[in-house]
């Protein structure tokens, strides 16, 4: 049953990406590729973290990729990264398939592979001797040290020691991937330090869990920002974004100043974006009504600040982007009159079920991020991955740092990171 169940998995994985091709890396200067051992890297976040989080973990993982793949003369340049498929979300539905779903589902993964050697799981069970059952090599699940509060001790160090928690690693909810091999990690710095871990090791498999307790080896510095801006989205996504703004917001690249290279490599800084006619606007709601009510402003206030807003910039249309629930989103759009146009992306079938909720959200991002001015929500991933966009489209920072005020009229700014080249 075990086996049949692999070969299944497998099989359902190669059938349903047989359209994608694999793109082969050489990492000798000297292209002598043939008696070069591949090795592979891969990581996982804790299971409950967010789409936009898990983003974040991505680049750390990213730039300690780039470093082996640039920086080392060693074997170490060998290691692919390869990229956890989205599932089992918390807060997604994988009642239909995909269960799986590849990066390049959400991402250009040309554009991604001009930072970093990455590659699909799905290519990883192209690539790997023995597809049908996997054993990891070596897996180290990354966890705090248990002192590192109580003796404010937050230098760079890790240690092999006993795991702090009932720890088990999903390796992804596939059932022919496992290990033998799991150490806990107490681990503090970037994720750049686990460099001196690879040092020591010959193995061609090692897998990384609760990736997300390794930091940023320096946030918002110059490679930070090359991380984040080969992070392009899938094309498709991007063209049904595009559609919905020109169709509803009056709103292109060429009128909007926001027209960028192809090449993530050739964009140069800029602050001369313009923007759609139409204000933007994410309101989280959900969890962050009860986790942080002080902050967290009541929908009659919100509207007030949308319609004051509107006014200031002599605009008649809002974009909002909300995880509310449509009784809350029906009762905002009262609110804020008739005087005003109100839109909001909600997805046709087709992107629902081939995109599910991790498209919404990126066409959400996408929408928000070109209107000519953006408020957000203060301390969410989802804003921030917003602001960074329209860093990257050069748009003045004043139109983009920007977040909703509580029901005290206490409007806190959101931090400015700004893009570095």
């Amino acid at each position: 049953m075990f086996i049949f169940r692999c070969i299944l998995f497998t099989n359902l994985i190669l059938i349903s990406f047989n359209g994608y091709k694999s793109e082969e890396y050489c990492y000798d200067k000297n292209s002598q590729c043939k008696d070069k051992k591949i090795r592979y890297l891969f990581y996982d976040v804790n299971p409950p973290e967010g789409f936009n989080l898990r983003r974040d973990v991505y680049m750390r993982m990213a730039v300690l990729a780039y470093k082996l793949h640039n920086l080392r003369p060693d074997n170490l340049n060998s290691f692919k990264l390869v990229l956890p498929p989205w599932s089992h979300l918390v807060h997604w539905d994988f009642s239909q398939f995909p269960e799986y779903i590849p990066w390049s589902y959400y991402f250009d993964l040309s554009s991604l592979k001009n930072f970093a050697p990455v590659i699909e799981m799905y290519d990883f069970f192209n690539e790997y001797k023995n597809k049908y059952s996997v054993i990891i090599e070596e897996t180290y699940i990354l966890q705090h040290f248990e002192d590192m509060f109580e003796s404010g001790n937050f230098e760079d160090r890790m240690e092999v020691e006993k795991c702090t928690k009932d720890y088990k690693p999903l390796f992804f909810h596939y059932s022919n991937i496992t290990s033998n091999n799991v150490k806990c990690l107490s681990f503090h710095g970037s994720s750049t330090n686990l460099i001196k871990l690879f040092n020591e090791s010959t193995a061609s498999t090692i897998y990384i869990d609760h990736a997300e307790v390794a930091l940023h080896e320096m946030f918002g510095n110059k490679i930070y920002w090359e991380a984040r801006r080969s992070m392009r989205f899938n094309k498709e996504l991007v063209k049904i974004a595009n559609d919905f703004r020109k169709d509803f917001l009056n709103s292109t690249d060429l009128s909007d100043l926001t027209t960028i290279p192809v090449d993530w490599r050739d964009e140069k800084p800029n602050r001369n974006a313009k923007g759609g006619p139409y204000l933007s606007v994410h309101m989280r709601r959900k969890d962050f009504v009860k986790s942080r009510p002080q902050e967290t402003p009541s929908l009659k206030n919100v509207s007030e600040q949308i319609k004051k807003t509107l006014d200031k910039l002599k605009l008649d249309a809002v974009f909002i982007s909300t995880d509310a629930p449509d009784k809350e989103y029906k009762t905002l759009v009262d609110l804020i009159g008739p005087k005003y146009k109100v839109f909001k992306y909600s997805g046709d079938k087709y992107v629902k079920e081939k995109f599910k909720d991790g498209g919404i959200a990126i066409i959400d991002q996408i929408i928000c991020s070109h209107a000519r001015y953006f408020i957000g929500t203060q301390e969410s991933t989802f804003s921030f991955r917003i602001q960074e966009e329209r860093e990257i489209m050069g748009f003045p920072v004043k139109t983009t740092f920007n977040s909703l005020c509580n029901n005290d009229g206490i409007c806190r700014k959101p931090s400015q990171w700004k893009i570095v080249y």
